[in-house]
């Protein structure tokens, strides 16, 4: 569990089922923390079977490790298979994300199918899958994890921040769709957080001059983006959907 777990708001997850893909590290690690200290009972994806294994053996009956890369078209569609099974699915987080980083004259088409099938391909048949379960009960909750650079753009990052946007048109459409239905769809856009990808990605200098441009003065927690994500698919939302909401720090304010 996170270590700010036992600061976690208090939303009720009792009884309830909740997806979070890509929920093995980083932020979606701290979501699955989250709404598990909130008592939700978890299906969680990743893409390494060996860590799917061992975070079975560590974890409870109320996780539900399934192993799926969606880079794979077979591989997701045997997890949209084993997805549309459940006869119940209160809450669905789209979190599972990859990135390439290169010029618009210089990508790989095959890195730019890669983001688009992660990115935006998945979640979009994840929630036409969640969707009809959610539909028959009348009730149900989307969120999907877009990011900052589906707000603003970067250089070097015309295939993640074309999914990133793209996120935000599914999200709206999915929501204009489904809140006749009392499913809520909103995505939740985080911006530069301390997580090991993060870590890895860039070098102290390039972090520190982040930061310098960050209001706030410091990078996200996870479970700060966690927190967020957690009122967005909680029953406390009644009446928010469609919404892109950024979590930033001021980063986007320029």
């Amino acid at each position: 569990m996170t270590a700010n777990a036992g600061r976690c708001p208090p939303f009720d997850f009792s009884g309830q089922i909740a997806l979070v893909t890509g929920g093995t590290r980083g932020i979606g690690r701290a979501i699955a923390d989250t709404l598990h200290h909130l008592g939700a009972d978890l299906i969680l994806t990743g893409t390494d079977p060996e860590t799917i294994r061992r975070l079975a053996d560590e974890h409870g009956e109320r996780y539900t490790y399934l192993c799926a890369d969606f880079r794979s078209r077979e591989s997701l569609t045997a997890f949209l298979d084993r997805l549309a099974s459940y006869d119940r699915l209160d809450v669905c987080i789209n979190n599972a994300g990859i990135n390439r980083v290169d010029a618009i004259d210089e990508f790989d088409p095959a890195d730019w199918d890669d983001v688009s099938n992660v990115n935006l391909r998945a979640p979009a048949l994840i929630v036409q899958t969640a969707a009809r379960t959610m539909k028959r009960h009348g009730y149900g909750r989307i969120v999907n994890i877009g990011s900052i650079w589906g707000h603003q753009v970067w250089e070097r990052r015309a295939a993640y921040a074309s999914t990133k946007w793209g996120l935000r048109g599914l999200t709206a459409s999915a929501a204009k769709d489904l809140a006749p239905h009392g499913v809520l769809v909103n995505a939740v856009a985080p911006g530069f957080t301390d997580t090991a990808m993060v870590r890895q990605n860039y070098s102290v200098e390039d972090l520190a001059a982040v930061i310098d441009r960050i209001p706030v003065g410091r990078l996200a927690r996870p479970e700060e983006i966690a927190t967020t994500v957690a009122f967005l698919a909680s029953s406390s939302n009644t009446y928010i959907t469609g919404q892109s909401l950024l979590v930033d720090g001021g980063y986007g304010l320029g």
